[in-house]
């Protein structure tokens, strides 16, 4: 029914609104979770244009991200900018991350 419908899509959209990556969580599993949410969404013929979802990937980031989403920013135009384009820019930033902390325990580990 319309209403059970309706129900679905307030809740969907919620979810949406709410949307944030959690702690411990790495790019890929928060894009899944995001993914499912769109893809609900649009079944029941509620969409979000591209730049819209750009933008709340961006702004769903956590604080230690801002350098990156502040260059992510002044780099690119939102309006046209491919949300896999976003995704792969934001996963080359993520094992750069993670390889230099690999490399500072490295270190770490050959001066004890």
């Amino acid at each position: 029914t319309n209403q059970v419908k309706d129900a679905k899509i307030n809740m969907l959209v919620r979810e949406y609104e709410m949307f944030s990556m959690k702690e411990n969580e790495n790019i890929s599993g928060m894009f899944v979770r995001f993914t499912n949410i769109i893809n609900s969404l649009q079944s029941l013929n509620k969409c979000y244009t591209n730049s819209e979802m750009v933008r709340k990937i961006l702004r769903c980031l956590p604080k230690s991200w801002m350098p990156k989403v502040t260059a992510i920013e002044e780099a690119k135009d939102l309006n046209t900018l491919p949300l896999e384009e976003l995704l792969g820019s934001l996963m080359t930033h993520e094992m750069t991350i993670k390889n230099h902390e690999e490399d500072e325990e490295q270190d770490k580990k050959k001066k004890k």
